[in-house]
């Protein structure tokens, strides 16, 4: 099977979210430091609990609830989008992938070549009929561009 309009447009799409992410990676530089976002910009900033919490029209019990939500994880997106509204920030959300999509994908596709082709080798080699290893990358290939589709490789 050559690939599918459908698959065109996903690597399309990868290929451009990709290009996206890349100003995130490595994720590490954005590790959210001990306390949180909000505790560590109003603390760089000078501002006091109490401000803070009067420019979010919260009290500075609720604010500290938030601020403790924030270092445990646990805060909502809707919430922490207005305590950076009141910092004068902007919230960025985002899913990063450790490593590129394509290069997820790619490996994720040769797996399932390997697993699927694997039994047919392993059947042949029973029967004495050994696939060589450069075949094998060939077949490989094969099965990938015209077995495989890119939702059919993370059934499991």
């Amino acid at each position: 099977m050559i690939a599918t309009k459908m698959d065109r447009t996903l690597k399309r799409a990868r290929v451009a979210l990709d290009k996206r992410l890349n100003g995130f990676r490595p994720a590490e530089q954005l590790s959210v430091p001990p306390k949180g976002w909000v505790r560590a910009i109003r603390d760089a900033l000078g501002m006091t609990g109490a401000q803070l919490a009067r420019r979010m029209k919260i009290t500075p019990q609720s604010l500290n609830g938030l601020e403790q939500s924030e270092a445990s994880e646990t805060i909502r997106l809707e919430t922490l989008r207005k305590a950076a509204a009141a910092l004068d920030c902007q919230l960025v959300y985002a899913l990063v992938p450790n490593k590129p999509l394509e290069d997820m994908v790619a490996e994720r596709a040769r797996a399932k070549a390997l697993e699927a082709i694997g039994g047919v080798s392993h059947s042949m080699a029973m029967e004495d009929q050994r696939v060589l290893d450069d075949d094998l990358e060939e077949r490989i290939q094969i099965f990938i561009s015209e077995t495989l589709r890119d939702r059919d490789i993370w059934e499991d």
